[in-house]
């Protein structure tokens, strides 16, 4: 089986509405999202997404995925997409860097290998538990009282797991940490997300003034230099997130015990080929893991219900389900949904989201073998 043919699409997805995050330095109204259709010689079609959280989260922005795809088009048309890793190294010989530019080609080639061997990609990557995941909600930033008031929407779906964001102000971030725990129901798990945005004195002064709680924080520090000096300062757990891109940040974070958890955001770490060695590498060190897209439709939901199936439920701590955020939906009834607050892998072959080409419109690029 060849690829013979990648056709390229564009489509921006709305927010609903506006979104903050890094301590209300950094928002966000719509998605630059890429959708990737690969063609083989043996009719099997598949498809993958990369949608970067906008162009200032981190450095992965959506023109620089079409880019990306453009240089690498060559050495992947040709290959068989059933064999991952010669993609995946054809790709890296090709271009070396730019992984979110990569994960959406890799989606579609595991799509297509489940295809052809009528597995879903789950169960591909080993999974057997079909308990499915529980989707961790995204509060933006803001006052106490407006943080908690999107908890309780969120409540009303389903949800137990809740990502807040804080970060920029340390005596309103402690204010906000100590008014939302005091608002936790006895089943729920909140994550306090600082998306980098305190310095080390900050995250050591909030970290140990909140230390009787028993909270989770994800990336308090810029890099892993930063969370390994603020590791140090405090036993709050910490989640790795941002810093968290190649196999050597997670054997780093492993092997000197910078953080508990693993922040596993596919598009990020290249596809779901990259973050399979990320997984086997946590899983041997007893870290727990969240797994989700950076952003996206439904499609890119569903490639990480995938995969956070195939973690054991000891150690699968919540998704993320941004289709819920949009206004746009560009696969109707198709993959993985909210179903009382948790997203199911399918069993269908592949990733099972055919995504409808009237809504995403014409490819912006088409390569040929």
């Amino acid at each position: 089986m060849k690829i013979t043919r990648i056709s390229v699409f564009q489509k921006n997805l709305p927010l609903k509405e506006p979104y903050w995050l890094s301590g209300g330095r950094l928002r966000f109204d719509v998605l630059d999202a890429t959708f990737v259709k690969l063609e083989t010689d043996a009719g099997i079609t598949g498809w993958g997404e990369g949608t970067p959280w906008g162009h200032t989260y981190v450095p992965a922005h959506g023109p620089g995925i079409r880019a990306g795809i453009e240089t690498m088009a060559s050495a992947i048309l040709g290959q068989d997409p059933r064999c991952h890793e010669a993609v995946e190294r054809s790709m890296d010989l090709c271009l070396p860097g730019h992984l979110y530019a990569k994960a959406p080609v890799d989606l579609a080639c595991w799509d297509i290998a489940g295809q052809s061997s009528g597995l879903s990609i789950a169960s591909m990557l080993g999974a057997t538990d079909e308990d499915g995941t529980w989707i961790a909600s995204s509060v933006s930033s803001g006052a106490p009282d407006y943080m908690v008031g999107i908890i309780e929407r969120y409540r009303a779906l389903g949800y137990k797991i809740h990502s807040v964001k804080v970060g920029g102000d340390v005596e309103r971030d402690i204010e906000r940490i100590r008014y939302i725990e005091a608002a936790r129901l006895d089943d729920e798990h909140i994550l306090y997300d600082v998306n980098r945005a305190w310095t080390r004195r900050e995250a050591a002064l909030v970290m140990n003034a909140v230390s009787d709680l028993g909270i989770t924080v994800e990336q308090p520090g810029e890099t892993l230099d930063d969370i390994a000096a603020i590791r140090k300062l405090t036993t709050t757990p910490i989640s790795v997130d941002e810093t968290l891109v190649t196999l050597q940040d997670a054997m780093r974070i492993v092997t000197d015990g910078i953080g508990e958890v693993f922040g596993v955001k596919l598009n990020r770490v290249g596809g779901l080929t990259k973050a399979r060695r990320m997984r086997d590498l946590g899983l041997a060190n007893g870290i727990q893991m969240y797994v989700m897209a950076t952003g996206g439709s439904v499609l890119a939901d569903t490639e990480a219900a995938h995969f956070a199936q195939s973690l054991p439920p000891e150690f699968r701590l919540g998704t993320w389900s941004c289709q819920e955020m949009l206004t746009i939906d560009i696969a109707p009834g198709q993959g993985a949904r909210n179903l009382g607050g948790k997203l199911f892998a399918s069993r269908t072959p592949g990733h099972g989201v055919v995504p409808d080409e009237d809504v995403l419109g014409s490819p912006v690029a088409v390569y040929d073998a």
